[in-house]
Formats: C-alpha cells, sequence, structure tokens
C-alpha cells in the first residue's frame, strides 16, 4: 500500500492533516501540520508507537528519537512497507 492510498484528515490542534495507521501492536502517526518537521517545505513528520507508546523503530526512526521529519510521500511509502514487513501485517487507517 501506498501513502497515497489513505485518507489525509485535517487537524485543528495545530492545523494540519494526519493519518494514522494500524499495523496491529504497533502504530504510525503521520502528520504534517505547522508544528511538524518538514511543513515549511510540505513535507511529513512520522511517529512510530508501540502498545501505545511512542517508541524508536530500528530502520524507521534514529537511535534515541522517536519521530522523524521532513519525509517525502516516496519516503512515507518506504516507511509504510518497512512497517509492514516488520510487524506482519498490511496497515489499516485508524
Amino acid at each position: 500500500m501506498k501513502f497515497s492510498d489513505f485518507e489525509k484528515i485535517k487537524t485543528n490542534s495545530p492545523i494540519g492533516e494526519q493519518v494514522i495507521l494500524d499495523f496491529g501492536r504497533w502504530e504510525l502517526s503521520i502528520v504534517r501540520n505547522e508544528a511538524s518537521y518538514g511543513h515549511q517545505q510540505n513535507l511529513w513528520e512520522i511517529g512510530v508507537f508501540k502498545d501505545g507508546s511512542m517508541v524508536e523503530a530500528p530502520g524507521i526512526t534514529e537511535a534515541g528519537d522517536t519521530i522523524k521529519g521532513w519525509l517525502t510521500e516516496n519516503d512515507i511509502d518506504v516507511i509504510i512497507k518497512k512497517m509492514a514487513t516488520m510487524t506482519g501485517n498490511e496497515p489499516i487507517q485508524i
């Protein structure tokens, strides 16, 4: 699946858009808003959650960090594939 397959939901606080994908015990939050890293360049930021807590995800986020910004839609496509491979689950938008 590609990022473009999912509906971008408008957010009010902060103003922007978000997609949340469920991979079983893991979730991927994808945001572009007035506070996200890269928003001024029209780029996206991701955060990875496991069992409801934001976590590092080897190969997706950097060591010691739970978010990653300045991402293109192609970058997000790669991350979605990595999450599906890592979890063994296809994403479901929530």
